[in-house]
């Protein structure tokens, strides 16, 4: 209080466990702060341990100089100079004190009240900063002094804790607690606490609320600036980038190179893709904060920003998809023009089969690939319309440049390559045309000589069954001339035949002509059709001959046999029956030879029984005759007599 004050301080100063230098600097420093104030300095020195080091300093001497009585004493005669109730324990008192807890407390106190008025003033100064003047002058201001020296936060919890121990009865002392009243500089410090906390609580809040509009404006403006790197970069070099870009390659390596320059031009734009996502979130996080001056701003920031990115992103798009059809067209042309190097190669193969059959399998094989390079064809014309349509929309995003230039060399470029195939196609199918055609006419002088041969087959065949089968002679005239006009017949199926094989050779030797090569059939079919056509002939003769002399043999016998004696002119033929038997001898003569043809081969008609049957039939006929010629003989005889 101001009356203690007045009568001044006595100060204890304890020098029982302190060096003589420490307790005078301590006196010397009472001294130079508080002179006035202090009225006695009592210093509590050890017993006969500084009585020779006294000698050296008298303070009773120096109390002018020092402005307060200092005196030397020992702890158990401090009661000559201060009451009990004023010492504390450890001094012979009855004051309860625990001096190291009011320290602390006075520490924490004096802190406390020097950082909350500081931190007072730093935010009334910032508060007060932003209420008034311009948005840029405020602006200004907080950027000065936009940070507090110390924690706001750290200030009030240190004010709260402060207050709730001035606010205790008992406190926790190093005696085990003893009930204390507060001194009365305690009790004047809690108000001064609370309304310090007030007026922190009140500043902080409107600190806080300026912190939160300056934070909301830095992200909006943050965000802004954002935007605006990412719409310059990319209308700007970004747009560059795909302005420089429109060839489509003339190949499939330059189309693949293109494509590889437009991912890493692609991996630029992701990033700054990457960057509008993360914009976009953030301005619709705020959006759905809700504040009604920004809305509109934020709106307008984030629809531009949309734009710009869909419109790149489109653009990118178009330009792969682009890039991809060109690098399928272009693999399509490749493919395709395989294909017709395949199908020259073959066409420059002379063809050499061996049968009709490996024709006809060549040529399927050559039809499969002339319509394979049809549908070829039809798949590049369809890439290259598809390719030629895109670059036709190509000028939609050009942003105002004239693209006629380059799109008038991708689109020759493209028209060249179809052209060029198509050419290439044709002369193939021109060639194609020629290669069926010879390879028909192949398979034609195989079908010949195949049908020549089995002409000269038919016809061994019929000399065969003509050598084996055909060797009756028939029971009379009448079955005789049957079976000679059946044989004529059959020598017009033979006749046949050998004509269809000369013809067949003929056509053989006209096709061989055509294609330029020498024909098998014409040095051995024909030698062998011509051979077995001779054989025919000549055993056709024999049987000819036979058959006419077997039908003169019965007709004759059968109009002997069937005369009646009492004919007249019976007696007037007897030369018949010499001529009848030298027929019927003749035939059974002929029966007994074999056929010989010109290369002087042999052959029998039928095995020897059937020959020997055919001779016993003629020779019963013949007995018959003889019988008939002796019956003529006998009347004759006998006429005389009478």
């Amino acid at each position: 209080s101001e009356k203690c004050k007045a009568r001044g301080f006595t100060v204890i100063v304890d020098g029982r466990k302190s060096q003589w230098n420490v307790v005078k600097t301590v006196v010397l420093m009472l001294q130079n702060v508080v002179p006035a104030e202090v009225s006695l300095v009592c210093v509590v020195k050890p017993d006969e341990f500084w009585d020779k080091k006294v000698t050296h300093f008298c303070f009773w001497k120096e109390k002018d100089r020092l402005g307060f009585e200092v005196i030397l004493v020992s702890a158990n005669k401090l009661t000559r100079y201060i009451e009990p109730c004023q010492l504390t324990e450890d001094f012979g008192g009855t004051l309860t004190y625990d001096h190291m807890d009011w320290l602390n407390k006075r520490l924490v106190f004096e802190k406390f009240t020097k950082e909350s008025t500081s931190l007072l003033d730093e935010l009334a100064l910032i508060n007060n900063g932003s209420d008034k003047g311009t948005q840029q002058e405020r602006e200004r201001s907080i950027d000065l002094n936009f940070l507090p020296s110390v924690d706001p936060e750290t200030v009030l919890q240190t004010g709260h804790e402060l207050l709730s121990e001035l606010q205790q009865r008992r406190f926790n002392g190093s005696d085990g607690g003893v009930s204390w009243s507060p001194m009365d500089d305690e009790l004047l410090a809690q108000p001064q606490v609370m309304k310090l906390l007030d007026s922190l609580r009140e500043q902080y809040t409107r600190y806080q609320e300026v912190c939160r509009q300056r934070s909301k404006r830095t992200q909006l403006e943050e965000i802004q600036q954002k935007v605006m790197q990412v719409v310059n970069w990319l209308e700007g070099p970004g747009s560059e980038q795909l302005r420089t870009q429109w060839g489509i390659g003339d190949s499939i390596r330059a189309s693949q190179a293109l494509q590889q320059k437009h991912e890493e031009i692609e991996s630029q734009h992701s990033e700054w893709f990457a960057v509008y996502v993360e914009l976009n979130q953030q301005i619709a996080a705020l959006l759905n904060a809700g504040d009604e001056e920004d809305l509109v701003e934020l709106k307008a920031l984030q629809q531009q920003l949309s734009d710009v990115c869909y419109r790149q992103a489109s653009q990118l798009e178009f330009r792969q998809n682009l890039l991809q059809a060109a690098l399928e067209f272009h693999s399509v042309a490749q493919d395709f023009s395989q294909q017709l190097d395949g199908l020259l190669g073959m066409l420059c193969v002379d063809v050499a089969p061996a049968d009709g059959a490996s024709i006809q399998q060549t040529l399927k094989l050559l039809e499969e690939k002339l319509k394979s390079v049809d549908l070829g064809l039809q798949g590049l014309r369809e890439k290259g319309q598809s390719l030629l349509d895109q670059i036709s929309n190509q000028a939609s995003w050009a942003y105002g440049k004239d693209v006629t230039i380059e799109n008038k060399e991708n689109v020759d470029h493209i028209q060249g390559v179809m052209e060029d195939m198509q050419l290439r196609k044709q002369r193939c199918e021109d060639m194609v045309d020629v290669r069926r055609l010879k390879m028909l006419q192949m398979v034609q002088l195989f079908k010949c000589e195949e049908d020549a041969a089995q002409a000269v087959e038919w016809l061994s065949e019929l000399l065969d069954a003509l050598l084996k089968t055909h060797i009756r002679l028939g029971d009379d005239a009448q079955e005789t001339k049957v079976l000679l006009e059946k044989h004529r017949k059959f020598v017009d199926v033979a006749q046949s035949t050998y004509d269809y094989g000369r013809q067949l050779l003929q056509a053989t030797v006209v096709l061989c002509q055509s294609l330029r090569c020498t024909s098998r059939s014409s040095g051995e079919t024909l030698p062998r059709l011509n051979r077995v056509w001779k054989q025919f002939t000549v055993t056709s003769e024999e049987r000819v001959h036979r058959l006419e002399t077997a039908v003169a043999f019965h007709s004759t016998a059968e109009k002997i046999l069937q005369e009646c004696p009492e004919q007249p002119e019976a007696f007037n033929d007897l030369d018949q029956f010499d001529e009848i038997e030298a027929v019927g001898k003749s035939l059974l003569d002929r029966l007994t030879v074999p056929v010989v043809y010109p290369d002087g081969s042999e052959q029998y008609f039928g095995s020897p029984s059937d020959m020997a049957s055919a001779a016993e039939h003629i020779r019963e006929k013949m007995k018959l005759v003889s019988l008939k010629k002796q019956q003529l003989r006998q009347p004759e005889a006998t006429t005389p007599e009478s």
